[in-house]
């Protein structure tokens, strides 16, 4: 299927070993997984599937996202790394978005999906962050607010005020996230708080593979 690979490309990144008894050839779920995070919503990305015969459902192809677990790299030794939060809604309630980028290499390392954001929560994203990466000379690059550099303080990891350059690095990934989810709203439209993060690490993985 020359077609399919040339749409699909690379998909070394994508886990297909939940697949069991699956009627649609792996080429093509990967073809699926990947038009989505790059930005098709679910009806348009059955519609290309459409196009080679195959005619899946959305919550066919959402299935096939969330069962993959994508999940960034571990074992990254950046020197920078970005550090911020950002509010998601979900339906009427807030969420708070916490991701780790390195600016160098525009990588998010590390992102999850919390109810609140304190000081605690700060110190079990770092601490998360730790146990996946080399932080040993990493400095992390943070705005003015107090919780994150009080936790960077009690977590002993080095870091310093910046408001613009490398720290714009976790701008723009929040900027894509929000764009992303606002132009369609069947991504996290009714969506578990489990489920949108599990979207939001899955692009994290996009995000990497294609940077």
């Amino acid at each position: 299927m020359p077609k399919i690979s040339r749409l699909s490309g690379c998909s070394d990144w994508i886990d297909l070993s939940f697949v069991e008894r699956e009627r649609t050839p792996r080429q093509l779920m990967e073809l699926g997984i990947r038009l989505h995070l790059a930005g098709l919503s679910f009806s348009n990305t059955v519609r290309e599937l459409e196009k080679f015969g195959v005619e899946r459902s959305r919550k066919a192809v959402h299935d096939w996202v969330h069962k993959c677990d994508l999940q960034p790299a571990v074992d990254e030794n950046p020197n920078h790394i970005a550090l911020d939060e950002t509010v998601i809604q979900l339906d009427e309630y807030r969420y708070w978005l916490y991701t780790a980028v390195d600016p160098e290499t525009n990588k998010i390392l590390h992102i999850r999906l919390y109810s609140t954001t304190t000081t605690v929560l700060t110190e079990r994203f770092l601490q998360e962050l730790a146990e996946k990466h080399n932080l040993d000379d990493a400095v992390f690059l943070v705005d003015g607010a107090k919780h994150l550099q009080t936790a960077l303080r009690r977590t002993g990891l080095r870091f310093r005020y910046e408001k613009h350059g490398n720290r714009n690095a976790a701008e723009r990934v929040f900027r894509e996230i929000k764009r992303r989810t606002s132009s369609f709203s069947n991504c996290f439209s009714h969506a578990k708080p489990s489920t949108a993060e599990s979207w939001l690490q899955a692009f994290a993985v996009w995000h990497n593979a294609t940077n």
